[in-house]
């Protein structure tokens, strides 16, 4: 490592937790820097997803890394958190170095992740929200199965599908009215795996918008968890 420790915001994905980024941040530590694992508003244990939307996302991360009085950061999102990963950017400008995207959506301002699905994908999305009383979408077993890591035995992946806990819906529905990463002038890395189906877009097209190539690693969308070792050393080359 460099002789200068850095400091990393790990952002989780959709329906995942801080919980999900631990396996990374042990071997960041241990490499010495410092990294934080957030678990964002309506996705933490018994959580209510009710009335939660995509800036209380936002805030939560401008309020932890000002909480923590931390500067010179790396934002690091997976999946889904490259929304709220945005958002925090452009607020936090003035304290965030780089931002790393991992299997993450890099957002188009004034578009929603479920306008950036397919038509049928974004249909079925908003139909589960508009079905569910707290009007989130909760995961499945053959979800995490089908999609998120189809390389693994099924009692890990029943155990990471017990893991996930509903999403608060309106984080798929709403929209930033900010510059992105790459209209801000931060430096950004992408990170891929090279299994991962999950994205609705591939990741070539997400990595595009910062004008990146990604780089690629083992694994699928949980590369994180299976790949941890391959994922953190790609987070401290870049």
């Amino acid at each position: 490592m460099s002789g200068k420790a850095s400091t990393y915001v790990l952002i989780p994905g959709a329906w995942h937790g801080g919980w999900s980024w631990r396996p990374v941040a042990e071997r960041l530590r241990a490499a010495g820097h410092r990294a934080f694992c957030l678990t964002l508003p309506g996705t933490g244990d018994g959580d209510d997803p009710s009335g939660i939307g995509l800036q209380d996302a936002v805030d939560h991360v401008v309020s932890e890394v000002e909480r923590l009085g931390l500067s010179d950061v790396t934002l690091v999102a997976h999946s889904w958190g490259g929304y709220p990963a945005a958002g925090a950017a452009y607020r936090l400008s003035a304290k965030v170095t780089k931002v790393v995207h991992y299997a993450a959506q890099v957002p188009v301002r004034g578009r929603s992740l479920v306008d950036d699905n397919p038509p049928e994908a974004a249909a079925m999305l908003r139909g589960l929200i508009d079905a569910s009383p707290t009007r989130s979408i909760s995961p499945s077993l053959q979800f995490v199965q089908g999609i998120f890591m189809q390389d693994v035995e099924e009692e890990t992946q029943r155990l990471v599908s017990e893991l996930l806990t509903p999403l608060p819906g309106n984080y798929f529905l709403d929209a930033l009215d900010v510059p992105g990463v790459a209209e801000l002038g931060i430096p950004s890395l992408y990170i891929l795996g090279e299994d991962d189906h999950a994205l609705p877009q591939p990741g070539t097209e997400f990595a595009a918008r910062l004008g990146k190539e990604p780089v690629m690693v083992p694994g699928t969308h949980e590369g994180l968890l299976t790949h941890p070792d391959e994922v953190a050393q790609a987070i401290l080359n870049g």
